[in-house]
């Protein structure tokens, strides 16, 4: 007799929770529950979310083209080959040539590219009801920005230029090195000097979240100690998280705006999601990943811009001379332009894999659901495949509310979680912020 119960104590304790199992779940039922879960939504929500969201398909690739068209008004009437001129007389040396020549054109590209700006990342993100900042703060953190790019990219584009002179030829696989390496120093340098010139981080107020947090955090392997919370609030209602930074300056983030309008349960999927970079090693794999993606980019750079810039057109000695800038740029774009689905396949792999992970992490399928439903005020919620293999740099929220309602399916089925309904609570309504239509 005790041998017997004993045997059935060490099973009961095998087999874990003393939760039921279910019947496999059907591809219907995932189905309808994740369309459960969208129509909580409501009609004038999905429609806001597709118009904001579809809208920047034209608006990526109107802003290339605008690019181009500056790069054309300075490079065509010969006006930048004598910037480049008047640099070679002032400052001599060649490398400060191409700094002066890349600080010139990224100064007059800003200004000349304001005006769209303004609508882009002002004007209309007002009318969708998306951000909240008045003109004048925007104005300055666009004005810090602009000075970063003012202050960084120059420096990076002489020593690009340095390459192309050093090794000729072979200057875009060196320029692909170079990119991973100021990739990495940006990634280190984010959460010490860059982030807090935007957002103000302060630790997060003790409780039962934050230490949920931890030790989750800890448990998968994340060297943190503490979590912060930086007011996103001030500059639009977005939900957001990140595990930021390189080495020794690895830190949790959350934004006021997560911890204000999501339950503990999202609250804990998002981390989760952000700890799965980290864990995965996704900061690295996407700088590898986006360098070699970038020196793609610079060898259709270097064969175009040979066969543009022939005989000295426009007074372009070759591809070392810094005049010859707006015409590489402009190509760069083009280019890039014409590979968006790449660069967003690579985003959107790691991201999926950062959600499975953050699911498993956090068993909150149903808190994964509702920040997908957040998400959305600025993602179109249901694109067809080819719209978001081409458009998308994350994967939707149909296609993160699936994953997630295919999770909880199994789990339940294996007896791991407890059962609940699979689609979203009864009465359930996300705590969007806007609901009607743009103006």
């Amino acid at each position: 007799m005790k041998r017997a119960f004993l045997a059935a104590l060490t099973l009961t304790l095998l087999a874990g929770p003393a939760w039921a199992q279910s019947p496999p779940p059907s591809p219907a039922d995932i189905d309808a529950a994740t369309q459960a879960w969208i129509a909580t939504m409501g009609a004038d929500a999905i429609a806001r979310s597709n118009s904001y969201f579809e809208g920047k398909y034209w608006i990526g690739y109107a802003g290339a083209a605008l690019t181009v068209a500056v790069c054309a008004l300075l490079l065509v009437p010969g006006w930048f080959a004598g910037v480049r001129g008047w640099l070679e007389k002032t400052l001599k040396l060649k490398f400060l040539v191409a700094w002066g020549a890349a600080l010139a054109f990224l100064l007059v590209l800003s200004v000349l590219t304001f005006p769209f700006d303004y609508w882009v990342f002002f004007v209309r993100e007002h009318q969708y009801g998306i951000s909240n900042q008045a003109f004048g703060p925007w104005l300055g953190e666009y004005l810090t920005n602009a000075g970063l790019n003012l202050v960084l990219f120059p420096l990076f584009l002489a020593i690009l230029y340095f390459f192309v002179r050093v090794a000729k030829d072979a200057w875009w696989v060196w320029a692909s090195a170079v990119t991973a390496l100021f990739f990495a120093v940006i990634v280190a340098a984010a959460p010490v000097f860059i982030s807090p010139l935007f957002n103000t981080y302060t630790p997060m107020q003790e409780g039962p979240l934050k230490a949920d947090i931890l030790q989750m955090a800890q448990a998968n392997g994340v060297p943190a100690e503490n979590v912060f919370v930086y007011d996103e609030s001030r500059q639009s209602h977005r939900v957001s998280a990140n595990v930021s930074g390189l080495l020794g300056t690895t830190r949790i983030s959350l934004a006021d705006n997560l911890l204000n309008r999501v339950s503990p349960e999202g609250v804990r999927m998002v981390t989760g999601h952000e700890i799965g970079h980290y864990v995965l090693g996704h900061v690295w794999s996407l700088i590898v990943a986006l360098s070699l993606f970038a020196g793609a980019l610079y060898a259709c750079v270097h064969y175009a811009f040979k066969a543009i810039a022939k005989n000295e057109r426009w007074g372009v000695r070759g591809l070392s001379d810094p005049a010859g800038l707006p015409l590489a740029f402009a190509l760069f774009v083009a280019f890039a332009a014409i590979a968006t689905p790449i660069n967003n396949t690579i985003i959107r792999f790691h991201e999926h894999q950062a959600d499975i992970y953050g699911v498993n992490a956090s068993r909150a399928p149903d808190g994964f659901a509702e920040t997908a439903l957040l998400l959305s005020e600025y993602r179109k919620m249901h694109p067809s495949p080819l719209e978001e293999w081409f458009f998308y740099d994350h994967p939707s929220g149909y296609t993160r509310i699936h994953m997630a309602m295919q999770w909880k399916a199994h789990e339940m089925a294996a007896g791991r979680l407890p059962q609940s309904p699979l689609g979203p609570p009864d009465g359930y309504k996300p705590a969007f912020v806007v609901t009607d239509s743009a103006d």
